[in-house]
């Protein structure tokens, strides 16, 4: 694979990452309601799950990529 390809794929993968950090943030904090807790769990349970679901469904993602190597 080429190295533009490759600094293509980390780039949508990271870009993908962080919409879904920012994402589950602001979610977690409509949905919480004033309460810390909750927004927190919310936030930490959407991450994980894009986290875990961008690595291992994606062969193109940077633990991939370092493994390669």
């Amino acid at each position: 694979m080429s190295v533009g390809r490759r600094l293509t794929a980390e780039g949508v993968g990271t870009a993908l990452l962080l919409a879904a950090v920012v994402g589950s943030g602001i979610m977690g904090e409509r949905l919480a309601g004033g309460n810390a807790a909750l927004a927190l769990l919310a936030n930490t349970l959407a991450t994980g799950a894009v986290l875990v679901a961008l690595l291992l469904t994606s062969d193109r993602s940077p633990v991939h990529t370092s493994i390669r190597r």
